[in-house]
């Protein structure tokens, strides 16, 4: 009769094993465990039920798998150099009545290989369209692509294709390149898990030919008599453009002596007035050929020294008469319009005895008597200001405003 000690180690008498995930071609460590055994054998077995170690007893001939540890307790067996092969479900036996049984599975990962960038074989010409492929292959489960164009990632075309166990995995990108690409790094990342945080990763530089472009850059921004004096001709271009020409209004340079190319620049030792004129320069390589001009105009060093008009003092006389002339046009504007009424009235009050406007205006004030008196006195008046023009004294019918600008002139 069993005791209810003999009961419960009879039920620890059960194998335990653990999976276990490896990189392809490291060492994979195979470990069943039983917390109570009455001498019982353990064995190991490999996805094709082979017995590999029964026991401390090696049953498969495998130079790859060793004995690590063998006792009532635990059977732990190594498996060196794991290929994607080895892959599968692990059986660990103990040899009770009936057998017990536990299950281990071994995930090999396969390591992605160093990828290879395809597409340029040969310098790319502005406008081209190129196309760049990045390949990877025997990695399990399938690798990620990323693209960077220097330090900015960009979208590639992944594609995946099993190879037996493993995978090949193609990342595509298409440029439509020119000159900003020339000397563009494209990389080419891959990420797996076997490799951690140590990803592979490639370059390749893109090269564009592209045709010339030209400029030139003057050394002085006001180019005086007796100075000396450099333009200078920067070209870009790939194949760089060689060499460089430089010409004077449609020809040679005209004084050698001081007129000197030094590689892509021009030197005048010591300009005067005889360098006036239009200098050109002209760069090319096998796409195309370029040019810049550049007009020189050398001053007189005497004239630039004379003081110019104190355009400050000008400005403010301006400020000062616009402002009086707009003061003039306001206060004109409230006199009209102060006076507008006055004049409409006193018209109509003496239209009907009147006449004309003129004495119209007088008989309103309500001086009739002396009416003809005022009439003389203003017509007078008016007749002593010779130098005034019909039209300025006889605007409207305005009488009051005439009245008015006989005072101001006398």
């Amino acid at each position: 009769v069993l005791t209810n000690h003999h009961l419960a180690m009879k039920m620890a008498q059960f194998p335990i094993a653990q999976n276990v995930t490896v990189v392809e071609g490291s060492t994979a460590n195979m470990t069943c465990r039983v917390d109570y055994n009455d001498n019982t054998s353990l064995q190991w077995s490999n996805p094709a039920q082979q017995t590999l170690f029964f026991g401390d007893k090696k049953a498969l001939r495998d130079n790859r798998i060793e004995l690590v540890r063998a006792s009532w307790k635990e059977l732990t067996i190594s498996i060196s150099d794991v290929t994607l092969s080895d892959e599968g479900q692990y059986t660990c036996s103990l040899f009770t009545m009936p057998v017990k049984t536990s299950k281990a599975f071994l995930t090999v990962l396969g390591v992605p290989a160093k990828p290879e960038i395809t597409g340029l074989s040969r310098p790319a010409q502005e406008g081209e369209e190129v196309t760049l492929t990045c390949t990877t292959s025997g990695s399990k489960p399938a690798a990620d692509i990323r693209w960077f164009r220097n330090d900015k990632e960009v979208q590639g075309q992944k594609e995946v294709n099993a190879t037996g166990r493993s995978f090949t995995v193609r990342s595509t990108i298409h440029l439509k390149v020119d000159r900003t690409d020339d000397g563009a790094a494209y990389t080419c990342v891959v990420e797996h898990i076997a490799l951690g945080s140590l990803p592979h990763q490639v370059t390749e530089v893109l090269e564009v030919h592209y045709p010339p472009q030209v400029q030139i850059v003057r050394s002085v921004i006001v180019p005086q008599e007796g100075q000396y004096f450099k333009l200078e001709c920067v070209s870009k271009g790939n194949p760089l453009p060689e060499p460089i020409f430089w010409t004077k209004d449609g020809g040679e340079l005209p004084d050698v002596e001081r007129m000197i190319v030094e590689g892509r620049d021009l030197i005048i030792t010591t300009l005067n007035k005889t360098d006036n004129g239009t200098y050109r320069c002209e760069a090319s390589n096998h796409l195309g050929t370029n040019r810049d001009e550049f007009t020189l105009y050398v001053y007189d060093p005497n004239a630039l020294m004379q003081p110019g008009p104190d355009h400050a003092l000008i400005g403010g006389v301006v400020a000062v008469v616009v402002f009086i002339t707009l003061c003039f046009i306001i206060v004109l504007g409230r006199y009209l319009a102060r006076h507008k009424g006055t004049y409409l009235t006193n018209e109509a009050k003496g239209a009907e005895d009147a006449p004309d406007a003129d004495t119209a205006i007088i008989n309103a004030e309500g001086n009739h008597t002396h009416a003809e008196e005022k009439k003389e006195y203003y017509q007078g008046a008016a007749r002593n200001v010779v130098h005034l023009k019909s039209e300025n004294l006889g605007f409207a019918n305005n009488y009051a405003l005439r009245q008015e600008y006989v005072r101001c002139i006398m």
